[in-house]
């Protein structure tokens, strides 16, 4: 961004030769599309500190721009709008300082600075992964990469719901239906295997109610009476006490599932750092609460339990800990968050989560910020909307969600009948073809996800994801290879990566070289707002605007001005770069071929 910076210094100087006023920074953005320039120097905000018509001002700073600054080689003034022409040469020193940098638009890893940790994924292991956790697992891994692009150190977590009346009802089905099935008797993966038996055990309990219910019972009381959930939450208090037998079966059944959850993940190309496991965290918290309750924090009510008065700050009271002294999912969350920050060198906490629980943590970080722990400041929920088909929502009880292994064969065979009926993938032999269908029906299904904003909800449709054109992943990836055609055809010089000066640009090369200014800032922000989408579509742009660029010069291979064909070359070399960079943010794999 050296180019903005010579220039608002610049303005600043002629502002206060003109004026005599110091200024402390110029607004500059891009120049309106209805009007000619590239560049316009906002003149309103100047006015707290210069007396006149905006129009003149601008004039005035305009004229002595052009007279003084060789980037400058026109203006025009628009009422308080000073919109400026840059000179070719003003671009082809700013491409050639883009050009210059290996790992342009990322910082480098501070690491005396404290880390961050994002929790995403966290699932039970009742069951597999889904469609949901999807959207959960590449919006918090790619919050990660982005924030890990800013310079921070970042730790990717998830705990996992490994205890529970739901655990204890697939434990509980297999025990009555399963007859001794394991993953390798049944050829299944330990998470579908389990996710069955909890579809089952739904499928008996309902069968249970209904029964009570034509007795007479009334359906309140058939659900609390019915002989499985009995079982179950018998289940649930041997395993709280220690009994040797249904631990040794949550130990196995879980394992299952966390075989299964691996082999997702690996398919899914995300991995963590660390692990917390809620059989270890849930009673953790408690003396949080003791210490809280000691310097008045929180409060016993007559029943013994213990509360927080939020009214004050607009939400309400909140129990911590009940009368009997068993902790509340709060109560884990409290502590197993102070727990995080003892293990791990980091000053914030992303916590990626559906925004059915966002005044839970709205409640959680006041509480946190209350008890005073510093780090409390720095805590996000990273909120996002449902996602369903276009055939509606699912169900996990009744059988009826998506696995995410499906949705990724599913993913992988609409890839390769769109590629195939395109004509596209010529002259590569199977095996590559099946590498590159994985890669496509991966990268619209995470692009897919990734360019809506997070807090929208959406609905999912496989096919639309993998269209070759519009905003999708695979126009994406599609622009990656064709650009890696161009260059292999053109014996493109890697070695040489700098523009000549005084080239004859056009307006459609020094569009692209705009776009390309913009990255930095766009990781920026899409850090500073945790939000995926403003890369995904970032890199939407800039690959219209490549195509544009590419549709309205010359064949570049053909171009007879060498100095011109290797800037242009460059220009397609950097904006593959920039492509295949935003791309490993949001965890896409872009191809060489395609």
């Amino acid at each position: 961004m050296r180019l903005l910076e010579n220039l608002e210094k610049k303005t600043i100087e002629i502002v206060k030769s003109i004026f005599h006023v110091d200024l402390q920074s110029v607004d500059i953005s891009l120049t309106r599309k209805d009007q000619t320039g590239d560049y316009t120097i906002m003149v309103f905000p100047m006015l707290r500190h210069i007396k006149g018509n905006p129009a003149v001002i601008g004039q005035q700073i305009g004229d002595e721009l052009l007279k003084q600054s060789d980037l400058v080689a026109g203006v025009e003034v628009i009422k308080g709008f000073l919109n400026l022409k840059l000179s070719s040469n003003a671009f082809l020193t700013e491409f050639n300082s883009i050009l210059s940098k290996e790992n342009f638009g990322k910082t480098s890893v501070n690491t005396d600075l404290p880390g961050a940790m994002v929790e995403f994924s966290s699932p039970n292991t009742n069951k597999p992964l889904h469609l949901g956790h999807i959207r959960n697992i590449v919006l918090g891994y790619s919050t990660a990469l982005i924030l890990e692009a800013t310079g921070k150190e970042v730790t990717k977590t998830q705990i996992i719901n490994d205890r529970g009346i739901h655990i204890c009802k697939s434990m509980l089905a297999w025990i009555k239906y399963g007859e001794g099935a394991t993953p390798e008797s049944t050829g299944l993966k330990g998470d579908k295997l389990v996710g069955n038996y909890y579809v089952k055990f739904d499928q008996e309990y309902k069968k249970e109610i209904i029964a009570l219910i034509q007795e007479g019972i009334p359906e309140e009381d058939a659900k609390k009476k019915a002989p499985s959930i009995i079982e179950a939450q018998e289940m649930l208090r041997k395993w709280e006490q220690g009994d040797e037998e249904t631990v040794r079966l949550w130990k196995m059944m879980n394992g299952w599932v966390y075989a299964g959850f691996d082999t997702t993940y690996r398919d899914l190309g995300v991995h963590f750092d660390s692990l917390y496991y809620e059989s270890d965290t849930y009673l953790l918290g408690k003396d949080v609460i003791a210490h809280g309750l000691n310097t008045g924090v929180f409060f016993k009510k007559d029943d013994g339990s213990v509360w927080i008065d939020l009214t004050d700050d607009g939400l309400d009271e909140k129990i911590v800990l009940r009368a009997d002294g068993t902790a509340v999912y709060m109560t884990q969350d409290i502590g197993t968050a102070v727990q995080r920050v003892r293990d791990h060198d980091i000053d914030s906490m992303v916590y990626t989560v559906g925004n059915e629980q966002d005044y839970h943590f709205k409640v959680l970080f006041l509480i946190l910020q209350k008890l005073g722990y510093e780090w409390a400041e720095n805590l996000y929920h990273l909120s996002y909307g449902m996602i369903d088909l276009p055939s509606g929502k699912m169900k996990s009880r009744e059988g009826t969600v998506v696995d995410a292994d499906d949705i990724i064969q599913e993913m992988t065979d609409t890839a390769r009948d769109i590629a195939q009926e395109q004509g596209k993938l010529e002259g590569l032999n199977m095996e590559q073809k099946e590498e590159l269908y994985q890669m496509i029906g991966l990268g619209a299904l995470k692009y897919f996800m990734l360019k809506i904003d997070p807090k929208k909800s959406m609905v999912f449709d496989p096919k639309e994801s993998v269209d070759f054109q519009g905003n999708t992943g695979p126009f994406i990836q599609y622009a990656h290879a064709r650009i890696q055609s161009i260059l292999t055809k053109a014996g493109f010089d890697k070695t040489q990566l700098e523009a000549q000066e005084d080239l004859p640009l056009i307006d459609k090369d020094i569009a692209v070289i705009k776009l390309l200014q913009q990255y930095p800032e766009t990781i920026a922000s899409a850090a500073r707002n945790y939000s995926p989408a403003l890369v995904a579509n970032y890199l939407f742009e800039l690959v219209k605007e490549f195509n544009s660029f590419y549709q309205n010069v010359p064949k570049i291979v053909e171009e007879s001005n060498a100095d011109l064909k290797h800037f242009r070359l460059l220009l397609c070399f950097k904006t593959a770069k920039v492509i295949k960079s935003g791309c490993d943010l949001l965890g896409i794999q872009v191809p060489d071929q395609m």
